[in-house]
């Protein structure tokens, strides 16, 4: 784990892996809760937690070098569902990857339990893990210009969904009529950090 300084108030935390991010989030945002730890934002990434508008951050870093990293807390919370159609126009390229037939991809993709690790690239995206390493996949060597809204994706360890019509690389298998940012909602995005998410199979239409 290393601390750095952000400015006056912040600190960004690195760790080594995904996994280690999300338990770090977690475990902040438990310190937070409980009244132990002042910031206030607490903003996850790849491999980076931000800390920031903390009182003291050299207490904090100081905090954060001496202690272990925590484990991994049990996935909480209900389960928000998507509603997908695996239509996608990657799909059979991702299932040469995955050497598996067409089906198999939505069948796979569709019983796994996904948490969102962190948000980013657009408002309302989410990226999500769960999926073993076997089937990481990588980017397109060419992306597209326009991915519609409502794209479900995947790109290296991740799977997102497109919050609105933008250009993307990720490997297109389904599409979703959920509605991931909402600026009338609260809160205005479906997904947050932490959350549990599944893919739930509809019939194309």
């Amino acid at each position: 784990m290393k601390v750095l300084p952000v400015g006056e108030d912040a600190l960004l935390v690195e760790v080594s892996s995904g996994d280690e991010a999300q338990a770090l989030h977690a475990e902040l945002l438990r310190r937070r809760a409980e009244g132990s730890l002042s910031a206030r934002e607490i903003v996850p990434a790849a491999r980076t937690v931000l800390l920031d508008g903390l009182d003291a951050p050299d207490r904090v870093a100081a905090e954060l070098t001496a202690a272990d990293l925590p484990a991994a807390p049990p996935p909480a919370g209900d389960v928000i569902e998507i509603p997908v159609r695996y239509d996608g126009p990657d799909l059979a390229d991702v299932a040469a990857h995955w050497g598996v037939p067409e089906p198999e991809v939505a069948r796979i993709h569709a019983r796994t339990e996904f948490r969102v690790a962190f948000c980013g690239f657009a408002p309302g995206f989410g990226y999500l893990t769960g999926l073993p390493p076997r089937y990481d996949v990588p980017r397109r060597a060419t992306p597209r210009t326009s991915v519609p809204a409502g794209s479900v994706a995947l790109a290296g360890p991740y799977t997102g969904v497109y919050p609105r019509s933008s250009p993307g690389g990720w490997q297109l298998i389904g599409t979703t009529d959920a509605v991931l940012w909402d600026h009338a909602r609260v809160p205005a995005a479906l997904l947050s950090p932490g959350a549990r998410v599944r893919f739930v199979p509809r019939a194309e239409s």
